[in-house]
């Protein structure tokens, strides 16, 4: 599996031990993060993650800003991304089973290490259920392709 993986400043401290754990994996990583503390816009990092999923450069994306919220909500603005904020395996589950998450957000703060990569190995090993599920992705890749200013 190739992961695109970006993140912004305020996870630098934490982008270092993922990267070590996944780099010791049989995955491939697109490393598209920055390496620095100096102040990155994570719409930016967001949006190259998403484009190499989108482009099918990579399977998967792993986003990582101070909360995850931000990553979140840049990254699910190009279609066909489905990027879950989860701060616990059970949501990443969730994330991949039910909904066919192809992006993780995480928090950079406040969350232990030993946790994020519990959740991104949940997240990497979790299948999509399809089935009754389906219907529901393909109500949203429909709103995709609507106009702005449609009404409901």
């Amino acid at each position: 599996m190739i992961i695109a993986f970006a993140n912004d400043h305020r996870a630098t401290a934490m982008r270092r031990e993922i990267l070590d754990h996944l780099k010791k994996t049989t995955h491939n990583i697109l490393d598209l993060g920055t390496d620095s503390t100096e102040s990155v816009d994570y719409p930016e990092m967001a949006k190259k993650a998403a484009h190499a999923v989108q482009s099918k450069q990579a399977d998967v994306a792993i986003l990582i800003c101070g909360t995850g919220i931000g990553m979140c909500i840049a990254a699910n603005k190009f279609r066909g991304i489905r990027c879950a904020l989860c701060t616990d395996e059970y949501g990443a589950r969730m994330a991949r089973s039910h909904n066919d998450a192809n992006v993780l957000a995480l928090r950079g703060r406040r969350m232990d290490v030993e946790q994020n990569l519990s959740i991104i190995e949940t997240f990497l090993n979790g299948k999509y259920e399809g089935g009754r599920h389906q219907r529901r992705l393909d109500m949203i890749a429909r709103s995709e392709k609507e106009p702005d200013d449609a009404q409901p």
